[in-house]
């Protein structure tokens, strides 16, 4: 409200579903709320835009699976680390382009800063944020079926630990994964304990490894380096290269919208949004039951 005050402020949520004139509900609620708000809002006809994660239990995404296979509208989550990265739109055109092959490994760094004093209580409550590899994890199923071409992959090993926060149990600040498809591997590792020092909230990066070349993205600084943020890194057969990729257009917005309008799946397939969501759970439930000294065997693995 302090940041955009000169939109107005509905009070009564029926007001906005029952408009038909509204096409796209956009949520950023509690998580675990997110699913229940998305499922209304599909089934008023809208479509519908999550912040991430768009859920937080299996359970919910059989909800939301079911209204949108019912209803016909879109439940999309804007995976920013992707989808807001102009380093990460050139990756894709890089890749596509053929630049290092076939990608056959990501390697995903995604460390953020716990900002203690600004976090409300739900933060550190497991069960209103789904655990770490649910919510910040899930940029990086998103990114690894992405890059690699995968409609589809496995959860190799997932564990989530709380290292330095004793007093709040609740909290998993550390969270790691390998996975894999039928024609990749990946790994990464998210957590809070982005240092102070570093100008920005997490130093994100991403390595991506072609049967010709390898890409790396420094998302939002090049430590100790150039300034700014978007830096690509590009190796191939002939050269070793940095290119700025601030002035790339970032289009999952204007692709969303292209969708409402026509009913495509331009800015994202449904079934690649579910995947990733799957997976995130999946992952979750894994490192869940390790901590608890229980074996866990996910379905269809």
């Amino acid at each position: 409200m302090e940041r955009f005050s000169q939109i107005p402020r509905v009070k009564d949520r029926a007001r906005l579903i029952e408009d038909e004139s509204i096409q796209l509900v956009a949520c950023a609620a509690v998580p675990n709320v997110r699913a229940a708000l998305a499922v209304e809002a599909m089934r008023h006809g809208k479509d519908v835009m999550m912040d991430k994660p768009g859920l937080t239990t299996f359970s919910q995404l059989d909800e939301v699976k079911k209204a949108q296979r019912e209803t016909g509208r879109i439940f999309s989550v804007d995976f920013t680390e992707r989808f807001e990265v102009r380093a990460a739109i050139r990756a894709t055109e890089l890749i596509q382009s053929g630049a290092i092959g076939q990608v056959i490994h990501t390697c995903g760094l995604g460390p953020h800063r716990m900002n203690r004093s600004s976090r409300p209580a739900w933060f550190f409550d497991k069960k209103a944020y789904g655990g770490i590899l649910v919510d910040i994890g899930s940029h990086q199923f998103d990114q690894f079926l992405h890059f690699t071409g995968s409609r589809d992959a496995r959860v190799v090993s997932a564990g989530t630990f709380n290292r330095a926060h004793p007093n709040d149990l609740a909290l998993e600040d550390l969270g790691e994964v390998v996975l894999e498809s039928d024609s990749a591997s990946g790994y990464f590792r998210v957590d809070w304990f982005t240092p102070d020092g570093l100008p920005t909230w997490g130093d994100g990066r991403l390595t991506l490894v072609g049967t010709e070349g390898t890409i790396e993205l420094r998302k939002y600084v090049d430590v100790a380096g150039r300034a700014g943020t978007d830096h690509l890194f590009l190796t191939d057969k002939s050269r070793s290269l940095h290119m700025d990729c601030s002035d790339v257009e970032l289009t999952y917005y204007k692709d969303l919208s292209f969708d409402i309008f026509n009913r495509t799946q331009t800015a994202m397939s449904q079934d690649h949004c579910f995947k990733v969501c799957e997976l995130s759970l999946t992952a979750q439930a894994m490192a869940d039951a390790r901590s608890q000294g229980v074996h866990f065997h996910p379905a269809g693995q």
